[in-house]
């Protein structure tokens, strides 16, 4: 049996235990390059510990997830913090989880908008990316080394996410 989990807007403070939202926080905005550029300063902070450990910046492609999702397993990096910012403009799925004793707890789910990015702390529980309805590129800052960076957990019983409304 599933446990349905509600889907709630993303925003700094929901989000604020498991990392930063990246968005143009007009807090953070000044100009730069001549008053030519708003410049949204220090929006996210990259983690990396461990020998030899670099932070990369790459793309990934997400496939869209099919809807009911059934949410069965969370991972997170030990070693490093995790950022996605979406460059296709298209809304998206995060599914974050408190630590309780060395796993994850209950999943929260925030359905982030097309201009919002998210950095997940480092060890923080994460549902691998989610996007919806059709293929979508991310630009994700994280950590390349080589020690071992990724832990998986697998619940015993899976949650239900249903479609999000957009």
């Amino acid at each position: 049996m599933s446990r349905i989990l509600p889907i709630q807007p993303l925003t700094q403070a929901a989000f604020a235990p498991f990392g930063q939202v990246i968005e143009a926080d007009p807090a953070r905005m000044k100009f730069i390059n001549g008053g030519n550029t708003e410049r949204f300063h220090a929006l996210a902070e990259a983690e990396v510990s461990g020998e030899d450990a670099r932070v990369i910046i790459n793309i990934f492609r997400g496939q869209p997830r099919p809807f009911p999702y059934a949410l069965t397993m969370m991972e997170r990096h030990p070693f490093g913090s995790q950022s996605f910012s979406p460059l296709n403009g298209r809304p998206y799925l995060v599914v974050v989880s408190e630590d309780e004793g060395g796993q994850p707890g209950e999943p929260q789910v925030f359905l982030a908008r097309g201009d919002q990015g998210v950095n997940y702390r480092r060890n923080v529980w994460h549902h691998p990316l989610m996007t919806i309805g059709t293929v979508s590129d991310f630009l994700v800052v994280d950590r390349d080394g080589p020690d071992n960076n990724l832990e998986e957990f697998f619940y015993p019983q899976p949650y239900s996410i249903s479609e999000p409304s957009l």
